[in-house]
């Protein structure tokens, strides 16, 4: 099989130390070369008249001109996938979040230097979402293809293995309580790239009276509660970011936080939220297999489940699981998806029920959810 193509990254940031962090990392994957680095976006255009970048990592904050600007800019007149990089501010965060909406792909928060472990899972999901950035369905934008005299790239980042969700949830635990039949219906959704806004297609379309909803969006924890603060104010339903042993009622949406798997439980009549610490599950945290696995054993064949946008394979044996109890399952269809990886790796393995444009899953979910389990 031939090798991948390189994907060359273009750095924008004017963070001297942010730039060599951000190129070591990337570096050290040999799918990836990163081609330059620019303090400010009139160093990025110039630069791009040499050289063409598949992926730019854009910082929120810079001199001359803001990330904001430039990436308004950059998706009127030339779209290439951007990922977003943003200090650990609240503002930032939510400018981010923002950059969602205005064509980025992905948001990521700026790495922390002097933590070892953080900053070998921060590598992982970096050059993981610089994947996922190269593969977005832009128009345009074709799948990156070799190309002459391309940077080497360095030795090989070392990765852990990929663990799956009996790491967290063992496939049966002992005791536990499930939901009856007559408890009613609820949502379970997962997404990562592009999933922000497919998110935003689906929960701004719920009505107020629909399930309980626990989503699982591929995010880091910097951005999950300005994410659902927006989602908040754009929904007919309540959307949160999750808190541990929180009751999640009829039209109420819980976000996991983007550092925490998030499970769905049932108990003294009511679904409820546990968060859990613990390793990358299919090299993310919060994980969809995890949410899903939990869906299976609290909720079997009484959750309707959907997979929307992303990269990889997070959520499709956890599908498969909730369709093995019955459970109805919806996938996005490959040309709403910004990416066809997640909603493909579930359908390949058996676990989807229907496939259907990102538009027309509302309404389906509401139709499952009416239908007695």
């Amino acid at each position: 099989m031939p090798n991948a193509p390189t994907i060359r990254v273009l750095i924008i940031d004017d963070s001297v130390t942010v730039q060599k962090t951000l190129t070591k990392i990337l570096n050290s994957d040999p799918g990836i070369a990163v081609i330059g680095c620019a303090a400010d976006p009139y160093q990025a255009a110039e630069l791009m008249r040499t050289q063409a970048p598949d992926v730019i990592t854009l910082d929120v904050e810079m001199p001359r001109m803001d990330g904001l600007t430039f990436l308004r800019k950059l998706m009127r007149q030339h779209p290439i996938p951007v990922v977003m990089c943003s200090s650990l501010t609240l503002e930032n965060s939510a400018k981010a979040v923002q950059a969602l909406e205005l064509g980025a792909v992905e948001v990521f928060a700026k790495p922390r230097l002097g933590d070892a472990l953080q900053l070998e899972e921060i590598s992982i999901q970096f050059c993981d979402a610089i994947k996922a950035a190269a593969k977005v369905n832009f128009n345009n934008k074709p799948t990156p293809k070799p190309k002459k005299n391309d940077p080497a790239p360095h030795s090989a980042i070392k990765v852990p293995p990929k663990l799956n969700a009996d790491s967290i949830l063992p496939p049966k635990e002992a005791s536990f309580c499930r939901a009856a039949p007559g408890q009613g219906r609820v949502l379970v959704i997962g997404a990562s790239t592009g999933g922000t806004e497919a998110l935003k297609a689906v929960l701004t379309q719920l009505p107020s009276h629909c399930p309980p909803v626990f989503i699982v969006q591929h995010m880091p924890h910097q951005f999950t509660g300005p994410f659902a603060k927006r989602m908040n104010e754009l929904c007919a339903i309540q959307v949160k970011e999750a808190e541990h042993q929180e009751v999640v009622t009829p039209g109420m949406a819980v976000i996991a936080p983007g550092d925490r798997h998030m499970l769905l439980r049932y108990s003294a009549g009511s679904y409820r939220v546990e968060l859990r610490d613990g390793a990358l599950v299919s090299r993310h945290r919060p994980s969809v297999d995890v949410l899903f696995r939990s869906a299976a054993q609290f909720a079997p064949g009484v959750a309707v489940g959907a997979i929307l946008t992303g990269m990889g394979d997070d959520g499709a044996h956890g599908m498969w699981e909730m369709h093995q109890t019955g459970s109805p399952t919806v996938a996005q269809d490959e040309k709403s998806c910004v990416v066809f990886g997640m909603p493909k790796e579930a359908i390949a393995r058996g676990g989807v029920d229907t496939v259907i444009p990102l538009p027309n899953i509302p309404a389906k979910l509401m139709q499952l959810s009416s239908e007695k389990p």
